[in-house]
């Protein structure tokens, strides 16, 4: 149906690249573009492949000739001050960016609301610019008890956005990612590395949270390989959520068994054309959550940026044709949408 893209990545890294098609590249593309550029591979290939160079080509246009495109409006527009904290309610603002009630403890995963994703520098973004606009604005949200960050990567970790909250807002990161929030507003900040467990205690109640191990790489520039990544597990009253953050196939899952019944598991289901040694497709996506014994599961990371080859609407179609039989354990389709856990 679908074919399976090539994992065939050379182990070259950026460096080491031949300083000759570093050069003529670098007269088109800012060196600074090359972290975000080349972030997105597990693996990465060299600057000589075909692949890289139509990526490049593919990026500029997006980034330059196509800038000027509109911002697509949303689908459905959530209202989380009309929600119900006796119940556990999910919205999906874009990319993986998740806004959850749970029993009245407000959660926002990976937060990024601004139009452009990337290197900031003096009034600019240099980067990909959202397909659909967020579902909420900042002003338009709950006041949030915890930030939950997957990993450092720029479409996951925008500073831009993490500098509007303030220091009552709670902050489970991966290892190794605190410095980079020195310059917000952020001061209770806690790392959790893989199985490592932490309760928080807010205003509505306390909540169990637990660093999950996934596939994929946390480095925000060139060198910081260092940089943690992780999934979450959320635990209150006897309910379980999944943020998986981005994770290619991995049989990690199929361990959450031991902590009981997993009431949502929210996927990234996107950018696995080609980075699939670092993301993984719709079908891996539902057999993870499948490991993991999840009742639901909400597709994520998707149609909000362009950040790899695949169609638009692939993803989720795929997404849909892999639970055809099952298709009332599909949380949500579209951003915007809300879904309330069954009691």
């Amino acid at each position: 149906m679908w074919a399976e893209q090539s994992s065939s990545y050379a182990r070259l890294p950026v460096q080491n690249a031949d300083p000759v098609t570093a050069g003529k590249l670098g007269f088109v593309f800012p060196v600074s573009l090359w972290f975000l550029i080349l972030m997105e591979a597990h693996e990465q290939p060299t600057l000589r492949s075909s692949r890289v160079l139509r990526w490049l080509g593919y990026l500029w246009r997006e980034w330059t000739v196509k800038s000027w495109r509109p911002i697509a409006p949303v689908f459905a527009k959530p209202g989380p001050s009309k929600w119900n904290d006796a119940r556990v309610t999910v919205a999906w603002i874009g990319h993986a960016t998740v806004l959850i009630n749970f029993f009245g403890i407000k959660i926002l995963t990976d937060p990024v609301l601004f139009p452009r994703i990337g290197i900031r520098l003096p009034g600019l973004t240099i980067g990909p610019k959202r397909l659909t606009a967020p579902a909420l604005e900042f002003q338009e949200l709950s006041t949030i008890n915890v930030v939950l960050l997957s990993h450092a990567h720029f479409d996951h970790f925008d500073l831009r956005t993490l500098n509007r909250f303030d220091e009552n807002t709670s902050v489970i990161t991966a290892s190794n990612t605190r410095d980079l929030l020195r310059w917000t507003r952020l001061r209770d900040i806690t790392e959790l590395r893989w199985d490592e467990r932490t309760t928080l205690k807010t205003a509505a109640g306390d909540i169990d949270i637990i660093a999950l191990r996934v596939k994929h790489w946390g480095a925000r520039k060139q060198r910081d390989t260092y940089r943690g990544y992780n999934g979450y597990l959320l635990e209150r009253k006897g309910r379980r959520i999944i943020f998986a953050g981005d994770t290619a196939m991995t049989d990690s899952f199929a361990e959450l068994r031991r902590h009981g019944e997993v009431d949502l598991a929210i996927m990234s289901i996107g950018a696995y054309n080609p980075w699939i040694r670092s993301h993984c497709t719709p079908e891996q996506a539902v057999e993870m959550a499948d490991a993991a014994g999840a009742r639901f599961i909400m597709p994520v990371h998707h149609q909000t940026f362009r950040l790899s080859f695949e169609p638009l609407r692939e993803p989720i179609e795929r997404f849909q044709v892999a639970l055809r039989d099952q298709p009332e354990r599909i949380a949500l389709r579209e951003i915007g949408e809300t879904f309330v856990l069954p009691m």
